[in-house]
């Protein structure tokens, strides 16, 4: 959870292909509360983009559901996918090398660099859709066998397909990701079912939604159409309740017609359970984490999240004064913990120290291999 203070950034481009959801992210200003929802500009009543649903939603995936290494074909087309192996993108790498190809070995190419360092960004640029999903999946399948446990999913979508939102947030879930929405980032509609499954949620950019939109109804009246729409919202419910995330931001939805946008505001991100650390994972690391670590773990721990919010997030602080401020405070706690260091807070910062203090030698074998074809996770 630690590795969520790195996300916070400088700003880039809107990608070209944001549509007219990133157009009204672009022009309108945050609203406080209980501002009404902000129009888009003429012609997005025409795009497909937002929060669209065609299928039945999808049923929570198995949480051991490894894939076989004999991937079927995929590429990403919906947008621009890019790996870093570092955790913030104003450094010489920028946002990393592109990925297109899915197969097995272009991944395993891709994620080789970041195996030492033990730290993976994926920077996604465009639409949330079935190709989304095969990336998500695909990339956290290499980096669990290839031991990277740092994973931050950089995003930036104006929204898509409601189901592949959901099926991706699913494999997000259960694969421990952090995702960010940095300055001059959007995620609207959709997308937003993404964020909600990261174990920790950083917002600099918009976030916003409106109506789920059916495009395969059959209904010929409202009262047929709302009930159709009464099953979707049922499912999703249940996947954000799942994710800590609250009811609320359904029932928001149903409220905001789909030609239109709402920007949530930063507290009622905060109120709805979008923003920090996911609140049903954090129940679940506390259990592991005491039976592992201990009660005074967990206490130095919660007390070392808590200071790092008040003292290290303050508004326009950038990335290297958060890094600062988080490794001063571990001293304050007494982290890294002897007995579990690599659960302590900012434990990523230790590792990367680790590998830049070492000598780089061609016939090192310390470091796992990466998968071959065939093998198992």
């Amino acid at each position: 959870m630690a590795v969520a203070l790195l996300l916070c950034g400088c700003q880039p481009s809107l990608p070209d292909d944001s549509a007219p959801d990133a157009q009204a992210q672009a022009q309108a200003p945050e609203p406080a509360p209980s501002t009404p929802a902000t129009r888009a500009p003429r012609g997005a009543e025409t795009s497909i983009d937002g929060a669209i649903s065609t299928n039945p939603l999808p049923a929570p995936a198995p949480a051991d559901n490894h894939l076989p290494t004999d991937w079927p074909e995929a590429r990403v087309s919906s947008g621009t996918a890019r790996i870093s192996c570092q955790a913030e993108y104003n450094d010489e790498g920028g946002d990393g090398v592109p990925l297109e190809s899915l197969a097995f070995f272009s991944v395993v190419d891709a994620l080789s660099p970041c195996q030492k360092g033990g730290v993976l960004r994926l920077r996604y640029e465009g639409k949330i859709a079935a190709d989304f999903t095969d990336l998500i999946v695909r990339v956290a399948d290499v980096a669990t066998r290839m031991g990277i446990d740092k994973r931050i999913l950089d995003l930036d979508s104006a929204g898509g397909q409601v189901e592949d939102a959901i099926r991706a947030g699913d494999a997000i879930g259960a694969t421990r990701w952090t995702v960010w929405v940095r300055e001059g980032s959007i995620c609207h509609s959709a997308c937003v079912f993404v964020l909600g499954a990261g174990d920790n949620r950083m917002i600099s950019g918009r976030v916003g939604v409106h109506r789920i939109i059916r495009m395969s109804s059959t209904a010929t009246t409202r009262s047929e159409l709302n009930e159709e729409l009464r099953g979707v919202y049922t499912r999703v419910k249940d996947y954000l309740e799942r994710n800590g995330v609250a009811v609320a931001v359904a029932d928001l939805m149903m409220t905001v017609p789909n030609r239109r946008l709402r920007l949530l505001s930063k507290d009622e991100l905060q109120e709805y359970g979008l923003d920090g650390t996911n609140a049903a994972q954090d129940d679940l690391d506390r259990l592991q984490l005491m039976r592992r670590c201990g009660e005074d773990f967990v206490q130095r721990r919660d007390a070392f999240m808590r200071s790092f919010d008040s003292d290290c997030k303050a508004p326009g602080s950038d990335l290297e004064a958060m890094q600062a401020c988080g490794l001063k405070l571990r001293e304050r706690f007494q982290f890294p913990d002897a007995k579990c260091p690599a659960d302590s807070p900012l434990s990523e910062f230790d590792r990367l120290a680790d590998v830049e203090a070492a000598p780089d030698a061609p016939d090192d074998t310390s470091a796992p291999a990466p998968p071959e074809a065939g093998t198992g996770p």
